[in-house]
C-alpha cells in the first residue's frame, strides 16, 4: 500500500482509452491525474457517458486485452491499481434502466421523430416554406420578363429611313438606315444608324445577318429612345468649339 502511494506522488497523469458496455461505438482517449479517486473519475466519466456514479462499476485492461483489476474502492486514488498509457478503463453500467440502455444513444432510428399537421405547419409563422414563398413571389418568371415583339413601336412610328438624327449617349450624329424588327437581336423595334464618323461597332451586319450598308465601324443598332431624328447636320471636324 506505502509504495503504491509512493508511486503516484506528484502530478503525474496517465491517458487511458474508455469504452462502455451498452454504447458500442463509444471510445474515448482521456487523460486521468494518477491522484484522483476513483470516485472522481467516475463523475468524470459520467458527464461523458452518462452512466451514473452509483451505477458504475469499471474494469481495467492492459494494452494486450488483458483484465488487470476491479476499480471497487471508490476512497482509493487511481494509481493505486497501477494504470499506464494505452491501457483501457472499461465502464459498466448497473442500471437496467439507465438512459444508455437499449441502443437508442446510438441508433437514431429508435428515437420517436417529431411530427406536424399539414394544418398547423401551415398557420406557423417563419418556416422555410413560407420564406420560399416570399422568396418566389419577388422573381419575376420568365414569361414576366419577356419583351413584347413590339416593344418601342410607338416609337419607331415617328423614325423614317433616310432621316438625320442624333444617338444617345454622346450625341453621336448619323443618318437612319433601318426601322423595324431584327431577328438577331432581343425582341422589338430597333433602328439602324450609320454615324458620320467611325463610332460604330459594324458595317450593318449584326450576328451574320445585314440590315442596311455602310462603312466599317459606322454601322450601330439602338433602341427607338436612344433617337432623335430632326436637324442634325453632319458636324465640321475642324470646326473649333472656341476661337
Amino acid at each position: 500500500m506505502a509504495s503504491s502511494l509512493q508511486k503516484i506522488q506528484g502530478d503525474e497523469s496517465v491517458l487511458l482509452r474508455v469504452t462502455h458496455s451498452n454504447l458500442k461505438t463509444f471510445s474515448s482517449d482521456t487523460r486521468f491525474s494518477l491522484q484522483m479517486t476513483v470516485e472522481s473519475v467516475k463523475e468524470k466519466l459520467w458527464k461523458k457517458s452518462g452512466t451514473s456514479v452509483n451505477s458504475m462499476n469499471l474494469e481495467l485492461y492492459d494494452d494486450t486485452g488483458n483484465k488487470i483489476s476491479y476499480l471497487t474502492d471508490n476512497s482509493r486514488p487511481l494509481g493505486f491499481y497501477s494504470p499506464l498509457d494505452g491501457f483501457r478503463l472499461h465502464i459498466i453500467d448497473l442500471d437496467p434502466s439507465s438512459v444508455t440502455s437499449g441502443g437508442w444513444l446510438e441508433d437514431t432510428s429508435l428515437v420517436e421523430k417529431y411530427t406536424i399537421s399539414e394544418e398547423a405547419y401551415e398557420k406557423l409563422d417563419g418556416t422555410f416554406r413560407k420564406f420560399k414563398e416570399k422568396f418566389d413571389s419577388q422573381i419575376p418568371s420568365p414569361l414576366e420578363n419577356k419583351i413584347a415583339d413590339n416593344y418601342m413601336e410607338d416609337l419607331s412610328s415617328n423614325i423614317k429611313v433616310g432621316s438625320r438624327c442624333e444617338v444617345e449617349p454622346g450625341a453621336k450624329r448619323g443618318i437612319v438606315k433601318f426601322v423595324g424588327q431584327a431577328e438577331s437581336l432581343a425582341p422589338g423595334f430597333w433602328i439602324g444608324v450609320q454615324y458620320d464618323e467611325p463610332l460604330g461597332k459594324h458595317d450593318g451586319m449584326v450576328k451574320g445577318i445585314r440590315y442596311f450598308q455602310c462603312p466599317p465601324l459606322h454601322g450601330a443598332m439602338v433602341r427607338p429612345d436612344k433617337v432623335k431624328v430632326g436637324d442634325y447636320p453632319e458636324r465640321d471636324p475642324f470646326e473649333e468649339d472656341e476661337i
